[in-house]
């Protein structure tokens, strides 16, 4: 099956147009599920259509031609999504983060790499590359592992420690004993790796990738301790990771509904009683819908209040140290507490959640999987309680600190 794009239709430009044509995206994409998780990728004509659905602008401001959606905003059209497909909303999360990089580059740097708000990113932000100091730039080389969506993206960023003459280089202002910054190079420059082969999430084509002595020009870096284009609540080290929760959320509400849906048309075989009139299946249902109710209102609740803030020009450090915790604090709580509310619905569905068949397979082994990234680690609740205690965050940019 193909999906047919729409030549000459226009783009969505509000939050509210964009989050419309998400809703009609995701049946298709549930359609296309087993086949984008037997690629290993985002076939080519999904890539079309959601791009020409203006998905992958959703972060990109109106100097660059795009709508500049909310956090709030962002993490509803990613759910939207995900209740279709968990690797297609994972890839539009990544593709779009372009909007939030291009804050930190001068604006006419922007402008030449991003000409669409369509542009696609991709990449690894961890220092894993060698980047070495030559006139004009740097030679980046190295191997980046989890390019979500690499297969199909326009740019590249990777991390990378800093060397001069083949030493550390450390920054002039004392602040790195050993500089690292952002770079980013052409897709056609790098070398994909075709090694994404997971137990979930299968359809993010999330290789390695690599590449060798390419050369980087020094305004194509950047690093999250400055902000060169236009300051604003998405101007944030953290932003780039406050919608990928948006992910889990939508496949527990695509369980959920699938469960519930079950559940009004079958009958116990042993008993014969409906299971919609079954003591077990009431309150699994319930306890599943309080779980996802709660953790919902602590993520947008979370995002909220941030945003409040930084839109009224005010900084993260204005917020109280509360505050400032919910946003990573929660973002976890809602992956983790997402893979539950799938596991206890496969258990409640027995049988019927274990052929390949059954999206419930998917959905569980795709929850687990993304609760695997380090956006869901126990180092993101170390660096909220060290931040809490007044003590060193292990990964403070979760917390939008960078140095």
């Amino acid at each position: 099956m193909t999906m047919t794009r729409t030549p000459g239709a226009e783009v969505p430009t509000t939050a509210a147009e964009l989050l419309a044509r998400a809703k009609e995206l995701a049946p298709l994409l549930r359609r296309r599920s087993a086949e984008i998780e037997e690629a290993r990728r985002l076939p080519a004509d999904v890539v079309d259509v959601l791009r020409d659905a203006g998905v992958f602008r959703m972060a990109f401001g109106p100097e660059l031609g795009g709508p500049a959606l909310t956090t709030m905003e962002q993490t509803e059209l990613v759910e939207t999504l995900a209740h279709g497909d968990a690797s297609a909303a994972w890839c539009v999360v990544m593709g779009a983060s372009g909007g939030i990089f291009s804050a930190f580059l001068d604006e006419t740097v922007a402008k030449e790499i991003f000409p669409t708000p369509d542009t696609i990113m991709a990449g690894l932000l961890q220092p894993t590359g060698h980047a070495e100091r030559v006139p004009g730039g740097f030679r980046l080389s190295g191997r980046w592992s989890f390019g979500s969506g690499i297969t199909h993206c326009d740019w590249v960023t990777s991390g990378a420690f800093v060397y001069e003459d083949g030493k550390p280089y450390a920054s002039p202002d004392g602040s790195n004993p050993h500089e690292s910054k952002q770079f980013l190079v052409p897709r056609a420059q790098v070398e994909v790796i075709d090694n994404w082969h997971t137990m979930g999430m299968r359809g993010t084509g999330s290789c390695d990738y690599t590449m060798t002595d390419v050369f980087v020009p020094e305004e194509h870096t950047y690093s999250f301790g400055r902000v060169r284009g236009r300051p604003g609540p998405l101007a944030q080290p953290d932003a780039f990771t406050r919608s990928m929760c948006g992910v889990a959320l939508g496949v527990a509400r695509a369980a959920l509904d699938h469960a519930r849906e079950i559940a009004l048309t079958r009958v116990d075989r042993m008993t014969g009683v409906a299971w919609k009139d079954h003591f077990r299946t009431q309150v699994t249902l319930a306890e599943c819908e309080a779980d996802l109710l709660a953790t919902r209102g602590g993520v947008y609740g979370s995002q909220r209040r941030q945003w409040e803030v930084l839109a009224a020009g005010g900084t993260l450090d204005d917020l109280t140290p509360e505050e400032r915790a919910a946003s990573p604090i929660a973002w976890v709580h809602a992956f983790r507490t997402s893979r539950s509310i799938v596991s206890r619905l496969f258990d409640l569905l027995q049988t019927w959640s274990i052929h390949q068949s059954s999206p419930m397979d998917r959905w569980m082994r795709d929850t687990t999987t993304m609760c695997q990234h380090a956006t869901a680690q126990d180092r993101i609740l170390q660096s909220a309680g060290a931040y809490l205690l007044g003590a060193k965050p292990e990964f403070g940019i979760c917390l939008g600190i960078v140095k």
